[in-house]
């Protein structure tokens, strides 16, 4: 495995530049930019702030080939946004749920009257 190659990948696929990763890190783009060009070994904590800043574990970021040849744009849009809500605090994840539910709930109703509608 190629640690910058896998960097990249998971970078590219989360739609991120270099420069805004580096932001992310308040690292200089140059140094990242070694990091993932195999120029330099990144420190054990630099890969453990690498792999959060990207969304993912330390161990899913070792996977990344694994996860990310799985699933097509836009699971890979739809996972990034489920780990995002899993960082969010217990009140925010509940304001989110409650959203989701009553957007779920406000569909069945419409194609519950729909139905009903169609038949009568």
């Amino acid at each position: 495995m190629n640690l910058g190659k896998t960097l990249k990948k998971v970078r590219e696929a989360k739609g991120l530049s270099q420069k805004e990763l580096a932001g992310l890190l308040k690292m200089a783009q140059a140094q990242y930019h070694r990091i993932e060009s195999g120029k330099t070994d990144p420190s054990f904590s630099s890969v453990v702030k690498i792999a959060k800043a990207l969304g993912l574990s330390f161990s899913e970021l070792f996977r990344a080939d694994e996860i990310f040849s799985e699933v097509n744009a836009y699971d890979k849009t739809l996972m990034e946004k489920l780990r995002l809500i899993d960082a969010l605090d217990e009140t925010e994840k509940k304001s989110i749920y409650n959203i989701v539910d009553s957007l779920i709930a406000k569909k069945k109703l419409k194609d519950n009257l729909s139905a009903a509608l169609s038949t009568s």
